[in-house]
């Protein structure tokens, strides 16, 4: 069971598997690093510990941005859009964000149509 504000839980519009996406930003440039999913659980753990904790919906397992690559994500702020079903997670990357050793997860080429 979550701990999560009741006030902040009945804000949320949850994806039918119960997860909202979560946007992840270095808060000082704007860069965009990455996207991630977080359910009620993730975000609370994210408020209260000012750690990064995300669903991992390949694992099935929450993880904190960095406890084993080295590479944490130090929360500065948590936005809800006007939604109410996608996170915006301010940060501080320290290292990379990908897992693929790059800064961001966006850094694979601009598609063209």
């Amino acid at each position: 069971m979550t701990s999560l504000d009741p006030a902040i839980a009945d804000r949320l519009k949850l994806t039918d598997d119960g997860l909202l996406p979560a946007v992840v930003q270095q808060h000082d440039t704007g860069e965009v690093l990455m996207l991630a999913w977080m359910d009620t659980e993730a975000l609370h753990r994210t408020l209260t510990t000012g750690r990064a904790t995300y669903w991992s919906r390949s694992r099935n397992e929450y993880w904190v941005k960095g406890e084993t690559s080295g590479n944490p994500q130090h929360v500065h702020e948590v936005r809800l859009d006007c939604d109410g079903d996608t996170l915006l997670v301010k940060v501080d990357q320290v290292g990379v964000a990908c897992h693929t050793g790059a800064r961001t997860c966006f850094d694979d080429g601009l598609l063209s149509g």
